[in-house]
């Protein structure tokens, strides 16, 4: 194994290889708006300040990535990934919304904080969020964060 990705496991290694071949616009190269893609593929979830750090493309075509340099930024996010919060801490995060502490929250509050606080989701990413995690909501507009997001972790 290259001294450039150590501190990775054989099977991680083999993870990301696989991820890359299927992010891959041609062989060994992949577009570097794909990035973000491929890491939240094998678990891990920069900012996009720490992306750009890394150099992605502006547009589509403008800088590709290897697997090599692939693997770099893997070990290298690998490291950070425990100072990175973790499902605990975002359902503590929801609670601060949960005005009758029972487990529920407005779902206008929820979209409302995922389109304008922090690293901002784009309103198709919140619709697909939604889609894909939540459950329907009671005759109070309001959802059972804890049971929505606890489905789709196990």
């Amino acid at each position: 194994m290259s001294a450039s990705y150590e501190g990775l496991r054989v099977n991680e290694v083999e993870k990301m290889k696989f991820a890359f071949q299927i992010y891959e616009t041609s062989p060994d190269k992949m577009d570097s708006l794909m990035l973000g893609d491929l890491l939240r593929a094998v678990n891990i979830n920069p900012s996009l300040e720490r992306m750009k750090a890394f150099g992605i493309g502006k547009k589509a075509g403008e800088k590709t990535f290897n697997t090599d340099e692939c693997l770099k930024i893997y070990s290298e996010l690998k490291k950070e990934v425990k100072d990175m919060g973790c499902y605990e801490d975002f359902i503590e995060c929801l609670k601060l919304y949960d005005k009758a502490e029972n487990g529920k929250m407005l779902l206008g509050e929820l979209q409302h904080s995922l389109l304008s606080l922090g690293e901002k989701l784009s309103d198709d990413q919140v619709e697909k969020l939604f889609d894909d995690c939540m459950g329907e909501e009671n005759d109070e507009g309001e959802i059972d964060y804890v049971l929505s997001f606890s489905a789709q972790i196990t």
